[in-house]
This record gives structure tokens, sequence and C-alpha cells, in this order.
């Protein structure tokens, strides 16, 4: 155990729910929307580096440079994916979101938005929105809790469990109490950590590598530098951007800003940070092979690349990424998950006059619920990797959501039933293929997103009635916001 590697990690947890206690008084008096959504009045660099840290669970430190140190430099293909899918999301998606929502009564939640973009009574859509944000979010929340449990169990030597018990504690803590405000500026802080610690690791260990001072016989696997070894793997790897436009935790960012020029600013400093973080993550991997040789665990390969080089204080600063990761994913997820549970759920099927108040508590219940669910997953031996358990996630989210959001913002012809049928759909796909068809290589959301997209195109084109009123909604929406 590293002392003062242990100091550093309490101090930075102590700093977190600081953050938390310090939007909870400021929110006294507030409601639903200030909890979920901060009101609408997020900044540019807020929520840019919200958005890309709530991106950037702990696969991005563990994750990706594990499986470009274990297979090489064809997993390239997952961050060009992810660098690509990210821009267009911001550059296409984002301002007719924050649009759309708003004329689409002020939504607040993705599932509230697709109901009300129909002018629709029914709950259905909420009602199936919410279940599978819930169970996907529970896996995806895992991720981040198993790779806390991990980082203190390589550095510090604490029993694994427990400090998965810790971390959930934490993540808990400040997002029960600050709600979405406290979860973007934790984010903001975070995602200036990770990149701090992506750029600084891997360039120091190539220096020493390159300088002679450390001496390596590394041992490569065959193509281990080839970019594309087969078409599935690069398919595969570029399918992991089609996830961005149907990732609530996310894309409800693009929501939050408080006008169209501050979201602009937040596309240009949230695609530029998130290309940095994706490049510098393959950097990682690639360098850790060189620098580490051959090592047990390969998600373990920052962490240790980062505690041979520097001294204990600074690696503790730089391993608090992990953390920062982990945290800053989790957070938003469990946030989610109870604005979804809360406003599409609670108070519209079980409690239909529910005040801000009681509305606020109900959120904070689901977030204690659903944590305590993920907890138990991580903990689970046989729960599979991290970055398993994030790719799993991610594929239902982007099958499910990204091809009925797209034809939303775009389409005047998408219904409600179009909707329905593609998000039912296009989970239904991703599942069955992951369960059945995994065996082929090919990832499970590129079959998912397109039999949703298909799906909502062909049920809407049967169902569809001209309403002058969806239409005006539509032509409202589709104008960009003045200056």
């Amino acid at each position: 155990m590293n002392a003062a590697e242990l100091v550093v990690f309490i101090l930075y947890l102590v700093f977190m729910i600081g953050i938390g206690l310090y939007f909870f008084v400021r929110s006294k008096g507030g409601n639903e929307k200030d909890y979920f959504l901060g009101g609408r009045k997020m900044g540019a660099w807020v929520s840019a580096l919200s958005a890309g840290a709530s991106d950037m669970s702990a696969w991005v430190l563990m994750g990706l440079p594990a499986s470009v140190y274990a297979a090489g430099m064809g997993q390239t293909w997952i961050a060009i994916g992810l660098a690509i899918g990210y821009a267009l999301s911001w550059i296409f998606e984002a301002p007719r979101l924050r649009r759309f929502s708003i004329e689409a009564n002020d939504s607040i939640t993705i599932p509230q938005y697709l109901t009300n973009r129909f002018l629709s009574s029914s709950r259905v859509l909420q009602i199936i929105c919410a279940v599978i944000f819930i169970i996907a979010y529970t896996i995806y929340a895992a991720s981040s809790i198993k790779a806390c449990g991990t980082l203190f169990n390589t550095v510090i030597g604490m029993n694994a469990t427990v400090a998965m018990y810790l971390a959930a504690a934490i993540i808990i803590g400040y997002t029960f109490l600050g709600g979405f405000s406290a979860v973007c500026w934790t984010d903001f802080f975070q995602g200036l950590l990770m990149l701090a610690a992506l750029l600084i690791a891997p360039i120091f260990a190539l220096a020493l590598v390159n300088s002679g001072t450390v001496e390596t016989a590394a041992q490569f696997p065959e193509h281990y530098w080839s970019f594309a070894r087969d078409w599935k793997e690069v398919a595969s790897g570029l399918g992991w951007g089609l996830g961005y436009f149907g990732m609530p935790h996310i894309i409800i960012r693009f929501m939050s800003v408080r006008s169209e020029k501050e979201l602009r600013k937040s596309s240009v400093i949230g695609i530029t940070w998130t290309v940095i973080i994706l490049t510098m993550s393959v950097v990682a991997g690639a360098v850790g092979r060189v620098f580490m040789g051959e090592i047990a665990d390969s998600s373990t390969v920052f962490i240790q690349m980062t505690r041979r080089i520097f001294p204990a204080v600074i690696s503790g600063v730089l391993l608090s990424a992990i953390l920062a990761a982990s945290m800053s994913t989790a957070d938003s997820q469990l946030l989610a998950s109870a604005s979804a549970f809360a406003s599409d759920v609670y108070k519209p099927v079980f409690r239909k006059n529910a005040s801000d108040r009681e509305m606020l508590w109900a959120g904070r219940a689901v977030v204690i619920v659903i944590a305590i669910i993920a907890l138990m997953i991580a903990s689970n031996p046989n729960s599979g990797t991290i970055m398993g358990l994030v790719e799993n996630a991610w594929g239902v989210f982007g099958a499910a959501f990204g091809p009925v959001i797209l034809l939303s913002l775009f389409s005047r012809c998408l219904t409600f039933s179009g909707a329905v049928a593609g998000i039912i759909s296009g989970a239904a796909v991703d599942i069955l293929w992951l369960a059945f068809l995994s065996g082929t290589g090919l990832y499970e959301i590129i079959p998912g997103f397109f039999t949703g997209l298909l799906a909502a195109a062909v049920v809407s084109m049967v169902t569809y009635k001209h309403d002058p009123e969806i239409d005006a909604l539509f032509d409202r929406a589709s104008k960009p916001e003045a200056n």
C-alpha cells in the first residue's frame, strides 16, 4: 500500500463530495427541471467537458488501452469510429435536439421528448424507454464501479469488493445531493484530469524508451501493428460511432446548454477534447506494450506504466483520472436513469399529482436502487470485463434510440408508432445478435441500429397521417435560434 497515493485519492474524493454539497445547498427550492437538467443554464466549457467525461468512462483509461495492448492496432478503429460519431452528433444532432426539446413542451428527458414530439398523451413510449434505460444503465454503471475496484486493488491493495462499495457510496453521495449541476461540474474537473493523465503518462513512457533509459523486451503478436486485418474489425470499430446518436446521458447535455451560440462553442471544445483523449488512449495501449512488455492483466497497463514512471504523489494524481473517468460516467448514468423513472414512470403512471419535491426524492431513491444493483453486478466475478460491459450497454442504447432520435429531428413523417417500433426492434435485434450471433465477430450495434432505422421508417410510412400541429412544431424547431 502506498500512503501518498492513498492520501491523494482521499483528497480527490472529498473534493467531489464537496461539489455535491455545494449544489445541494444552492438548489434549495429548486424544481425537477433544475435537478435533472440544470435549468438549461449550462455554459460552453462545462457542457462540452461534461458530455465528454460522461462518455469516456474508465474504459478510455483501462478498457481501450487494454484492447490495443492485447490485440494490436486494429482496435484503433474503435477510436476512429467514436471520434467520427461524436463530431457528427455535436454538429448535426445537438442544435436540433436542443430546439426540438424546448418546442416539445420543454421536455427534460429523452423519453419525455420523444412522446411530446408527437403531441401524444400515451405513456407507452416513455415507459418502454425508461425500462431500457434502467436495464442498460445498470450494466453500464457496473463497468465504472468495477474499474474503481480494480484501481484500488492494484494501487493500494484494498480488497476490490470493498473498493467498489466505497466508490459507489461517493458517486451516490454527490449525485443524490446536487443533481445535474453537481454532475456536470464534477465531470468538468474530471475531464481536465483525464486529459492531463492521458497526455502525460504515455509521452513520458515513450521518451524513456527512446532515450534508452528503459530497456524493453516486449513481444508482439503476429499482425500487432496491422490496422486492418479483416473488414469485420473495421466495421465493428466504426460501428461504435453509431452509439452517440442515441446515448441519453450524453445527448441530454445538448438540451441543457443555455443558447445555440454557446452550443456551437461547446461543439468545438467537446470534439477537440474527445479526439485528443481517444488518440492518447490508443497511444497509451501501444506505448504500454513497448514500455511494460508482458503483464498478467492487460486492463492495468495504464496503472502500472504510470506507477513505474512517476513518484507516488504524481502517480496518485494521474491515477485519480481513472476514478474521474469511472465516476463521471456512473453519475451521469444514475441521474439519467433517475430522471427517466421519476419523470416518465413515477409521475405519469403512479402519482400524477406528485409535487416537485416528491419528484426530486423519487429520483434520488432510484439513484440509490440502481447503484446497489450495479454494485452487485460489478462485484460478481463472472460479470465480464470493463470493456465488455461498456460494449453491451453501448450497443443497446445506440441501436434502440439512435435511429429514432435522428428521424425525429430530420423527418416530419416519423410517427409515434414508428418510434415505438424502431426502439423495440433496434433493442431486440441488438440483444439477440449478442446472445446468438456474437461469434460472427460483427458488433451487434450495427444490425441493431439499421434494423431499428428500417422498422421506424416502414411503420411510419404505414401509419403516417398529416397533423397540422405536429407539422407546425417540426417547422418551428427546424429554424435556427437567433443569436
